[in-house]
């Protein structure tokens, strides 16, 4: 199974101080993921520039720093030595819409600065918000649109694949998802298979799992048999092969009783076990 470790998995751990980006290389490793998919907070050092850098509002400027350069190339060292590959990057805080051109224009330079962080690491896929809100009326549709069509331009110019996710505002509406990915040409979507509007779980997996260029398998919480009682894992799995899915299995678990180690290590395990029943 080809899958990677959305480290947002790890997020409690992060804050504990008991894992960075160089441990979460190590975990992975350890766990036989196939690829590396970080969430930003744990380049903790390139994300805490990125409050100077909004602050300057300027998409053009969004210029990595000596300090930057030189973290990103150890990052990079590290993973070729236990020779992981980077697959996505979910990035928070670059989203697209906001109310104000002010600050679209900082959250741009972020994505921009973002982007070449993805270079530097050989990153195949970059995780970019639409944001605003859920509604979506046509304007804030356009600004949505105009943006995404901007940063599909530049990812490609790096070799890097612009994803949405259906995460929150606009996008935890299928529709909203689909008029979006099928205005954009080039964009791609992180198929999440928990955040949808209530109510909405079953219509987001019907309705978009044709689109999914990446995944995060969520999971909370697990039975005596290793089943997640709260998701269909199964069928959403049986709905994205049935679509023709072939890409790397990406997991994001939340687990309710905070270990985030047999989290993950159970969630490998449901999935290995689905794939393998869809196969016979």
């Amino acid at each position: 199974m080809d899958f990677g470790i959305c480290s947002f998995s790890y997020h409690r751990l992060l804050a504990a101080g008991k894992q960075d980006i160089f441990k979460y290389i190590e975990d992975c490793k350890k766990v036989h993921a196939t690829q590396l998919d970080p969430w930003n907070a744990h380049l903790a050092p390139v994300k805490d520039g990125d409050a100077v850098l909004k602050a300057g509002a300027d998409p053009e400027n969004a210029q990595l720093s000596p300090q930057d350069e030189d973290y990103l190339k150890r990052v990079k060292v590290a993973a070729d030595y236990v020779g992981l590959p980077f697959g996505c990057i979910a990035v928070d805080g670059a989203h697209i819409y906001e109310p104000t051109e002010e600050a679209r224009r900082g959250n741009r330079a972020l994505a921009y600065r973002w982007l070449d962080v993805g270079e530097r690491l050989g990153a195949r896929q970059v995780r970019i918000d639409a944001g605003g809100p859920a509604e979506m009326p046509d304007d804030i549709f356009a600004i949505i649109v105009e943006g995404y069509n901007d940063l599909v331009a530049r990812g490609r110019e790096r070799g890097i694949e612009i994803l949405m996710e259906n995460h929150w505002g606009p996008s935890q509406i299928p529709e909203n998802v689909v008029k979006i990915l099928e205005a954009v040409d080039g964009l791609g979507l992180l198929f999440d298979t928990n955040n949808w509007a209530p109510g909405m779980q079953e219509r987001g997996w019907e309705l978009c799992a044709k689109y999914a260029k990446a995944s995060h398998i969520k999971t909370f919480e697990f039975d005596e048999n290793g089943d997640e009682p709260s998701v269909d894992i199964p069928r959403v799995m049986n709905l994205l092969l049935d679509e023709g899915y072939d890409e790397s299995w990406g997991i994001e678990s939340c687990p309710t009783d905070g270990d985030e180690y047999a989290g993950v290590e159970k969630t490998i395990s449901l999935m290995k076990r689905v794939l393998a029943e869809y196969a016979e």
